[in-house]
C-alpha cells in the first residue's frame, strides 16, 4: 500500500493534529456557539460541516489547485474577503440571534441538519488560512520525489478529519453540558453571545489581513 507513510510519520502527523485540532478557530467558535443555542446534535453537524470542508481543502492541496489560488492576487482576494464577510455575518447572527433564540426559531429553517452541515463546511471553506495551513503543513509529511505523493496527501488529509473530529465532538458535548446551567444564566448566555460575536470579528480581520506569501 504505497499511500501508507511510514510509522513514524504517521505518529507525528497524529500528535501535530491532535494539538491543532484542539486549537481554537472560528469553524470551533461556531460549534459551540450552535451546541449552547440549538444543542449536541445541531453542533454535531456543524462539526461535519466543518470536516467536509477539510476534504475539500485536502483535495486542492493534493491536486495542486489551492497554490493556483494563492498564487493569484485577484482570486486570493475574493477568497479572504467572501471568507471574512460570512464571519462577519456569523457575528451579527450570534447577537441578534443567540441566546435570544426560542425553541420554536430553534426547529426553523435556521436549525436544520443541512443549514448547520453548510455553516460548518462555509467557515471552514471560506478561511484562506486553512488553505495556506494545509499547504505548508500537509506536504511537510511527504517527499515531493515519492511517486504516491498525491495518494499520501489523501490519506494524511482524511487522518486529520479521523483525528480532529472526536477531538471538537468532545468540545460540543461540553458544552451541551453546561447549556442547561447557563439557561438559568441568562446574563452569562447573553455575554458569550457577545464574546462569540468579538471572537468572529477578530478571525475575519485576521482573515483581511492575511498574505498568500
Amino acid at each position: 500500500m504505497d499511500f501508507l507513510p511510514s510509522f513514524p510519520t504517521l505518529l507525528a502527523f497524529a500528535a501535530a493534529t491532535l494539538l491543532l485540532a484542539a486549537t481554537p478557530g472560528p469553524d470551533m467558535t461556531l460549534s459551540i456557539s450552535r451546541a449552547l443555542v440549538q444543542g449536541k446534535k445541531a453542533a454535531l453537524f456543524v462539526v461535519l460541516g466543518t470536516s467536509l470542508g477539510i476534504v475539500v481543502h485536502t483535495m486542492l492541496v493534493a491536486f495542486g489547485i489551492s497554490a493556483l489560488i494563492t498564487a493569484s492576487p485577484t482570486a486570493f482576494l475574493i477568497l479572504k474577503t467572501g471568507g471574512a464577510a460570512y464571519l462577519f455575518w456569523l457575528a451579527v447572527q450570534a447577537i441578534r440571534y443567540g441566546s435570544k433564540l426560542t425553541v420554536a426559531k430553534v426547529e426553523g429553517p435556521k436549525g436544520t441538519i443541512l443549514s448547520n452541515i453548510s455553516s460548518g463546511f462555509w467557515v471552514n471553506l471560506l478561511n484562506p488560512k486553512v488553505i495556506i495551513f494545509f499547504m505548508t503543513f500537509l506536504p511537510q509529511f511527504v517527499s515531493a520525489n515519492d511517486p504516491a505523493v498525491t495518494h499520501k496527501l489523501l490519506f494524511l488529509g482524511f487522518c486529520f478529519i479521523v483525528i480532529g473530529m472526536p477531538v471538537n465532538a468532545t468540545v460540543v458535548m461540553a458544552a451541551d453540558w453546561l447549556s442547561s446551567w447557563l439557561q438559568n444564566n441568562r446574563k452569562v448566555l447573553r455575554g458569550m453571545d457577545y464574546t462569540f460575536a468579538g471572537v468572529f470579528s477578530v478571525f475575519a480581520a485576521k482573515i483581511l489581513l492575511t498574505q498568500a506569501r
